[in-house]
This record gives C-alpha cells, sequence and structure tokens, in this order.
C-alpha cells in the first residue's frame, strides 16, 4: 500500500515583484521522509518553502493533508507547518523553556507562564528531543550558537506540526552541530513527520534525506532519493563543480571538488 500523500503541489508559480522565481514546481510528499531542498543561490528554495507554507502568494495549487490550502485558517496553517526561518535569532532575553513554549502559540497558548498539562508536556518532549532540558531556565541570549540552534528547533518541535519546514539551520554552525541538527530533524522524520530542509551542503543532504529537490532557476529539474537526485550529471549541470563520492558506514559521502 502506498504511503498517504501529506503535502502536495501542483503547477505551483511565484512571482516577486516582476520576476517569476518558482516556475510550475510539482510535487507530492508522504510523512516519516525527510526531504533536502537544494539549488544555488537564488533557485528559489526559500521562496518555494514559503509558498508550501501559504506565507507567499503563489498560483497552481497546494493541498495539506488533502485539504486545499487556501481553505484552512491561518490558525490551522500554523498548526499544520512548523517553520523555522533562517537565522532564528532571538533577540529578547527570554528563558529556553519561554522560547520553546512559543511554538504551542498556535495551539492557544498565548502566556508560556500559563500552560495547560498537554502543552507542558509537548514542551517537554520538544527539549527532550533536542537535548536542551537542562538550558530549560538559562537565557536565550547567552547560549552559545549550538545550543541557540537546538532551542529553536526545539521551538518548531513543540508545535507537533504533521510538516515541519527548515530554511538552512545548519548555517553558520561548526560541523558537530551540523550533524546534530540534522540528526534531530532525521529523528523527526523517523517518528512520522514530514521535514523538509533547505541546505547547500550536498554531503548533510545525500546522507541523512530520502529524497532530494533540486531548483535551478525556480525549476524543479530533479526529484528522488540522493543517488538519484544529487547524480554526477545534475550536480554537474546545475551547480556546474565535479564531485568526489564514496561510501562511509553505509552512508553515501559526496564533496564538491572541482569547478567545471
Amino acid at each position: 500500500m502506498s504511503e498517504a500523500v501529506l503535502l502536495a503541489a501542483s503547477s505551483v508559480s511565484v512571482s516577486l515583484g516582476n520576476r517569476v522565481v518558482v516556475r510550475d514546481v510539482s510535487l507530492a510528499l508522504s510523512g516519516k521522509h525527510l526531504v533536502a531542498l537544494v539549488g544555488p543561490n537564488g533557485a528559489g528554495k526559500t521562496t518555494l518553502l514559503r509558498a508550501l507554507a501559504g506565507l507567499v502568494p503563489s498560483l497552481g495549487t497546494i493541498e495539506v493533508g488533502g485539504d486545499a490550502l487556501p481553505s484552512l485558517t491561518l490558525q490551522e496553517r500554523a498548526q499544520r507547518f512548523a517553520y523555522l526561518p533562517q537565522g532564528h535569532q532571538v533577540h529578547w532575553p527570554l528563558p529556553a523553556k519561554d522560547i520553546v513554549a512559543l511554538g504551542r502559540y498556535p495551539h492557544g497558548a498565548v502566556d508560556p507562564a500559563r500552560l495547560t498539562e498537554k502543552d507542558t508536556a509537548a514542551v517537554m518532549r520538544a527539549m527532550q528531543a533536542t537535548d536542551v532540558v537542562a538550558l530549560r531556565d538559562r537565557s536565550v541570549t547567552e547560549l552559545s550558537g549550538g545550543e541557540r540552534s537546538r532551542v529553536a528547533l526545539a521551538r518548531v518541535l513543540a508545535v507537533e506540526a504533521p510538516i515541519l519546514l527548515a530554511d538552512e539551520p545548519t548555517a553558520s554552525l561548526d560541523p558537530r552541530y551540523q550533524l546534530e541538527v540534522m540528526s534531530n530533524l532525521r529523528a523527526a522524520a523517523d517518528r512520522g513527520m514530514l521535514v523538509i530542509v533547505v541546505t547547500h551542503d550536498l554531503g548533510l543532504a545525500a546522507r541523512f534525506a530520502d529524497t532530494v529537490l533540486v531548483l535551478s532557476d525556480g525549476r524543479l529539474v530533479s526529484q528522488g532519493p540522493p543517488a538519484v537526485g544529487l547524480s554526477d550529471k545534475i550536480i554537474a549541470d546545475v551547480f556546474r563543480v565535479r564531485t568526489y563520492r564514496a561510501d562511509h558506514d553505509h552512508d553515501t559521502v559526496i564533496v564538491p571538488w572541482a569547478e567545471i
């Protein structure tokens, strides 16, 4: 039996100003999958991610769990999608646990100090999943970059939405925290979520993703498992580089090696 489609898009296009940024994208994605969305700078990755969540206007059709996206209220969309934007900077000296509790806002938790038992349990699950329970009372502005990234991820996990959208969650992190973030996202997918990650790191995409979507000039030019989505030809055509490939511990290793 085929898996149920959780997020479907048909002929989706997005224009920003007078420029078409996303062009006629169609896809169908199910839960329990980590999907890497890759492409050169300016390919339209962030715009497509935002369009799928209804954060920017688009042409075409988008369905979430069989429901047309425009038919959902803003609160219903916030409950269906957990969105982690680029940078995820926090400028208020709030305790980490209050930042994570913001993930319950779509469910009516407007005050982190007054959570229901259900909200409290969701926050604790998210903090345990990202190993930030020990940081719960520390001001988020005093945390390291890696610690803040884990708290930010805990916030979106606390939404307990079926779809998690993460825009370059490993940017500016050192290798250890990049692996930690991707491992947490992989675990979220394994628990049943559909996780879509925008990344420039082809190696991380190849190692952690079930499916790779490759955008070039706003068009979806390749989609499939990493071996297909990130074939030598696709990488050469889209990124204009040759790669070094190997297998290590049953994982695929892809390293951009030389310009073409």
